[in-house]
């Protein structure tokens, strides 16, 4: 069973964004598309009923967002199968249910308002927090949002963290047949003990070349399956959430990890996928790695 491409609307501007490239996304994978907006009123009035003329407004704007999301979806891409959903509950839940049996899931980067339809703020966190499936916040400029620089930006961090977005980024990569741009930020520690005289050197180098190192190992196994990948390697001296954020300029998409726990106790979300989504000039996608629970 293929599983769908979920996009969360909520007839904001950004919604129209995310549906934009959900669509195109959908059509590069050959994925169905299902678009989804949550809202609470009919879980506290209930369904509509049938035989009365007048339909409530409430269910009218919400039919309205679906309608015009799904044929604005439709004349973008004619040939992707297109479901739409009205769901009783609030966006946050809604959208963290959907992942569970998705592809990944596509937001906008900010909504109508702090209250209705919020889907950047509260909503995409939780999501890129919380959610099973890859999740992609689509924001930046439209250039960048329009794949217009046919390149991949993926993070590349420790292993725990990291492997899972590596993967997705090489398949993203190999369906748009793009360059891969593989980043690795480092930084000279504060305080660093002091070396022998006779193996002082540049230290800056030292570490430079054990981010290569590292670079090296992750990226072995993922170019083996995906020859045809163009990788460029990057290694970057700064913090990973301001190198990230700079190399975004000139991004279609960048690819990011972000830790898992199985168990109750939720992983924080990190500071570099936190400010990407914050600050990157092109879509980021949060893909979720799996940890052991403590």
């Amino acid at each position: 069973m293929t599983l769908p491409l979920v996009v969360g609307v909520d007839g904001s501007e950004a919604g129209l964004w995310a549906t934009d490239w959900a669509a195109d996304e959908a059509a590069l994978h050959g994925l169905p598309l299902r678009i989804v907006y949550a809202c609470l009123w009919e879980r506290y009035e209930g369904p509509v009923i049938m035989q009365s003329e007048e339909v409530p407004p409430e269910h009218a704007l919400a039919q309205d967002i679906v309608d015009r999301a799904a044929e604005r979806a439709r004349q973008r891409n004619p040939n992707v199968k297109i479901t739409v959903d009205i769901v009783p509950d609030d966006a946050e839940a809604a959208l963290l249910r959907e992942a569970r049996r998705a592809t990944a899931v596509v937001t906008g980067c900010r909504g109508r308002g702090p209250i209705r339809g919020a889907l950047l703020g509260s909503v995409s966190r939780a999501l890129a927090t919380h959610a099973s499936s890859p999740v992609v916040v689509v924001r930046g400029t439209p250039h960048n949002r329009q794949g217009a620089n046919d390149r991949i930006v993926v993070g590349v961090g420790d292993a725990a963290t990291s492997t899972a977005a590596i993967r997705f980024a090489f398949r993203e990569a190999e369906a748009r047949r793009c360059a891969l741009d593989a980043v690795r930020a480092w930084r000279r520690p504060a305080h660093k003990p002091l070396a022998h005289p006779l193996l002082a050197g540049n230290p800056a180098h030292r570490y430079e070349e054990q981010a290569s190192v590292l670079l090296d190992d992750a990226l072995r196994a993922p170019e083996h399956d995906h020859p045809d990948v163009v990788v460029d390697r990057v290694t970057a001296e700064g913090p990973a959430h301001h190198v990230l954020i700079t190399h975004s300029t000139r991004a279609d998409l960048l690819v990011l990890g972000a830790p898992r726990r199985h168990g109750p106790v939720a992983l924080p979300l990190g500071r570099v996928p936190h400010a990407a989504l914050q600050h990157a000039d092109c879509p980021v996608a949060v893909v979720p790695q799996r940890a052991a629970a403590s």
